[in-house]
C-alpha cells in the first residue's frame, strides 16, 4: 500500500495529484519498417513493371510519327482489333451475366457434388491455354463432340470469331464467380427478410437490395474477365483459324511481327492495346468509385 501524504493527515486540502504517463512500449511489427517496405516495394514493381512498359515506350519511338501511324493502322491491324477488344467485351459481358448465376447457385443452394462444381470453376486457371485451346477445337470443329451436330444447321463454333468469344469465356469465368462469390457469402440475409416482409418482390429484392451490394464485386470481376481476354494468346490461336482480316487476334498480330523481325512495329501495336486496356480498365474503376459512392450515400 502506497504511504499517505503528511498534508493529508494533517487535514489539509489535498492538492492535484500528479499526473503519471504510463511508459508505452515500442509496438513490434512484423514487417520491417515503412522505409524499408517502401523501397522495395518500388524496386519490385520497377524491376517487373515499370522497366518493360519503359522499354516498349522507347522502342516505339525510334519510330516517326507517319511510321508509328502506318503500323497501328494497317488494315489487317485495324481488324485484329475489332476482334481482340469486340470478342473481348462480348466474352467479359456474358460472364459478368453467367458468372454472378454462378456464384449465386454456389453460395445460397446446396446440392449433391456442390464442391466439384466449386473446383470445376477454378479448372481455366490450372489447365493451360494451350490444352484450352486444343480442347475446345477437338469439342467444336466439325468432327467434333459438339460441332458434328451445329455444323449441318448451319452453326460454326470453331475457325472463326465465334470460336474466339467462346474461348475468352471459357478463360474468363472464374474471375467473376471468385469476385462475386465472396460479397455474397458476407451480405446481410436479414436485409433480404426485412424487404420481403415489407412486401418487396424477388425482383425489387434483388435489384434494391442485393445487387448495389455486389455491383461493385462483379464491375471488378467483368474488369479482371476482360483484361484477361484481350491478352489472351495460348487458347485463342488453336481455335480461331488465324484468317487475316476475319479471326486473326492482335496478340497474333504482334507474335507475327516479331517473328519477321520488326521489333519497332510490336511494340507500336502493343503500346496501343496498352493504352486501349488502361483507358477502359480507368473507366470501369471509375464506374465502381461511383457505384461505392452511391452506395454509401443511399445507405446513410
Amino acid at each position: 500500500m502506497a504511504p499517505v501524504p503528511s498534508a493529508v493527515l494533517a487535514g489539509a486540502a489535498p492538492g492535484p495529484l500528479p499526473f503519471v504517463v504510463a511508459s508505452r512500449r515500442p509496438t513490434r511489427r512484423v514487417l520491417p519498417g515503412f522505409n524499408i517496405t517502401l523501397g522495395f516495394t518500388v524496386f519490385y514493381l520497377s524491376l517487373i513493371v515499370l522497366i518493360p512498359l519503359s522499354a516498349l515506350f522507347f522502342k516505339t519511338f525510334t519510330l516517326t510519327w507517319p511510321q508509328f501511324w502506318e503500323a497501328v493502322t494497317a488494315p489487317r491491324v485495324l481488324a485484329s482489333y475489332k476482334l481482340t477488344f469486340g470478342a473481348s467485351l462480348i466474352a467479359a459481358t456474358v460472364n459478368a451475366v453467367f458468372g454472378l448465376l454462378v456464384a449465386w447457385v454456389l453460395v445460397r443452394y446446396s446440392f449433391p457434388g456442390k464442391k466439384i462444381v466449386d473446383a470445376l470453376v477454378d479448372l481455366p486457371f490450372a489447365l493451360p491455354t494451350a490444352v484450352a485451346g486444343i480442347s475446345l477445337t477437338a469439342l467444336l470443329a466439325g468432327n467434333g463432340w459438339i460441332g458434328q451436330f451445329t455444323e449441318p444447321l448451319g452453326i460454326t463454333l470453331a475457325f472463326n470469331p465465334n470460336g474466339v468469344v467462346i474461348a475468352l469465356i471459357f478463360i474468363g469465368l472464374p474471375f467473376v464467380v471468385r469476385t462475386v462469390q465472396p460479397v455474397l457469402e458476407d451480405s446481410e440475409k436479414e436485409l433480404e427478410e426485412a424487404a420481403t416482409c415489407l412486401g418487396a418482390t424477388r425482383w425489387q429484392t434483388f435489384w434494391r437490395v442485393i445487387f448495389p451490394s455486389i455491383a461493385p464485386a462483379l464491375l471488378t470481376g467483368f474488369a479482371m474477365a476482360f483484361a484477361r481476354a484481350v491478352g489472351e494468346y495460348g487458347s485463342v490461336i488453336f481455335i480461331a483459324g488465324n484468317m487475316p482480316m476475319v479471326s486473326e487476334i492482335t496478340p497474333l498480330i504482334i507474335i507475327s511481327k516479331l517473328e519477321q523481325y520488326d521489333y519497332a512495329g510490336a511494340t507500336a501495336v502493343a503500346l496501343v492495346m496498352l493504352l486501349f486496356s488502361f483507358v477502359l480498365l480507368l473507366l470501369i474503376n471509375g464506374l465502381q468509385a461511383w457505384q461505392r459512392q452511391r452506395s454509401g450515400g443511399g445507405m446513410q
